[in-house]
């Protein structure tokens, strides 16, 4: 179900408030040295969590992927070649401080002119396409094969009882999260009229003392979000009221049958049907619409211009491209994505999106394959589920039962910042089949429309760290084929042979090796020294 962000990952925690208030030569990390790596039993710093991603398991015993160690040592000096990054997904705010300095411009095409000046069929095309033109909400694909009422569709009565199961379940959690709503109002107002204002802190609140019971049971709750990481009620109140805007779409306009959001005037379903629709347009339409944006910054954030976050990647460009609405993206959007990011310079396309339905699948297929064909690397999340996707279908995806169509797909489960049993994040989806290798993507900091910065969680977050580190490969050894880099990538990996909880399930533990193909975590150290090897 449209892109893979953190929702779904807040609710468990939300819901339980409910019911409980050097000079040296450059040497690869050895195999030997993780498996028996000390597990950090401190609490992470700021500047840890900021910018766990680009730790190192070794280094730090935080299972990120190396990068800071790879520049001090690696990198220092080196520039490279620039790469040009695609980010297929929601817009992205291009205008961003922290963003602004590594947006690919199409220097063929006249601004604002209203013609096609370089001939590639789409109009004023200056940072990328967007293929959604003025939409934002629509339906989860099932939804749309219930409203075709195509009854015929082997999946038809799947996607019914799916449907009937997803509403009741969305407007059970609609009703719980304005129950917490109205508790976290209910007590900031408690203890904002004892403390005699709004602005108070965590340290305000533990030096209460009153035997006054609503104010007693105010404070027990205050300390109950900070014991969870959460720093303010505020903070509390902001989360939550962005999960019922999310929850209040699911309804509205994700699982409603009547809902249409396409605004392009195109035939979805007809792949030759209105070529070059869309506009030029890359940006969010509205400050919510923050995904792209974060995509956007854990590629390429400028590194230490003294803002917000640190890309993984030095020197690239992202070009946008707006495919991926608030619900389930279009077969027909994604595949002429993926096609328009390839004719345009792109070699390395994110994916962070995907969804368990897909009609037109093939569509998609081809444009891999297209990609494979150009040199182009696509890099892809491996969704939210919790779910062993060698069974459970997922898409995009680079196979037709079990056969790859093409060497130039990777899909990325998640991280957790924590080593030990726990590292895989607990919506991560797996499969020794279908999920190449993990990289960080729980509790990531990145940028967020209007010069703002966010954590978010998702393997949406962790394949573009991913794509980072392609990146990175591809700037500084540009003879390599997109299938090479790959296999540096799943090769150079740490392998870790600890054993996990999977899919959030304490009861569910096996060897983190079983959950991906290559049974390892993403390492841009290692990868840059296994390329040069090969260069």
């Amino acid at each position: 179900m449209k892109y893979y962000g953190k929702f779904t990952i807040a609710y468990a925690f939300f819901a339980s408030i409910l019911m409980g208030c050097g000079g040296a030569a450059l040497v690869s990390t050895p195999v030997e040295n993780i498996d028996t790596s000390p597990i950090k039993v401190s609490e992470l710093t700021k500047a840890e969590k900021e910018n766990w991603g680009h730790l190192d398991l070794e280094k730090d015993t935080i299972p990120g992927m190396g990068v800071d160690r790879a520049y001090a040592e690696i990198l220092k000096g080196k520039k490279g070649q620039k790469v040009i990054v695609a980010v297929i997904d929601s817009g992205i705010d291009i205008d961003h401080e922290d963003l602004d300095g590594v947006i690919w411009t199409n220097k063929d095409e006249i601004p604002n002119n209203g013609k096609d000046d370089d001939n590639n069929g789409y109009v004023d095309d200056i940072h990328g396409w967007n293929f959604l033109g003025d939409g934002y909400n629509e339906q989860l694909e099932y939804v749309r094969l219930i409203a075709s009422g195509n009854t015929s569709d082997p999946r038809y009565n799947e996607a019914v009882k799916l449907q009937e199961e997803e509403y009741n379940k969305w407007l059970g959690r609609k009703t719980q999260y304005d129950q917490i709503y109205q508790q976290l109002v209910s007590n900031d107002e408690i203890l904002t009229k004892h403390l005699g204002k709004s602005d108070y802190t965590k340290e305000d609140v533990n030096n209460i003392k009153s035997t006054d019971q609503s104010v007693q049971g105010a404070v027990q709750f205050a300390k109950f979000i900070y014991s969870n990481g959460i720093e303010s009620m505020a903070a509390a109140k902001k989360e939550i009221s962005g999960a019922l805007e999310s929850i209040n779409d699911q309804l509205n306009y994700n699982l409603n049958k009547d809902f249409n959001g396409r605004k392009t005037g195109d035939n979805p379903n007809d792949f030759n049907d209105m070529p070059g629709y869309g506009n030029g347009n890359v940006k969010p339409v509205k400050k919510s619409e923050s995904h792209g944006t974060h995509v956007a910054g854990i590629i390429a954030a400028e590194r230490n211009n003294g803002k917000g976050a640190n890309g993984v990647a030095n020197n690239v460009e992202i070009m946008s491209i707006r495919a991926v609405p608030n619900g389930d993206e279009y077969d027909k959007d994604v595949a002429k994505a993926i096609r328009y990011a390839v004719d345009n310079g792109a070699k390395v396309i994110n994916g962070s999106f995907g969804k368990s339905f897909s009609p037109q699948s093939e569509w998609v297929r081809d444009a891999i394959k297209y990609a494979a064909s150009k040199d182009v690397l696509i890099v892809h999340a491996a969704g939210n589920s919790s779910q062993d996707i060698d069974v459970e279908p997922n898409f995009p995806a680079d196979n037709v039962n079990g056969v790859e169509v093409a060497d130039n797909y990777i899909s990325v489960g998640a991280l957790a910042p924590k080593y030990g049993s726990s590292m895989v994040a607990s919506f991560s989806n797996y499969g020794d089949q279908n999920v190449d290798v993990f990289a960080p993507g729980a509790q990531v900091y990145s940028t967020t429309p209007e010069n703002e910065y966010d954590t978010k969680g998702g393997t949406s977050m962790a394949a573009p760290a991913v794509a980072g580190v392609a990146a990175l490969i591809r700037s500084q050894y540009p003879n390599l084929t997109a299938e090479q880099v790959k296999k540096v990538i799943l090769d150079s990996g740490l392998k870790l042979n600890t054993k996990v909880v999977v899919g959030g399930d304490s009861e569910n533990v096996q060897p983190f090796a079983n959950l991906s193909k290559s049974g390892r975590i993403v390492n841009a150290y290692n990868a840059l020294i296994m390329a040069s090897k090969l260069k």
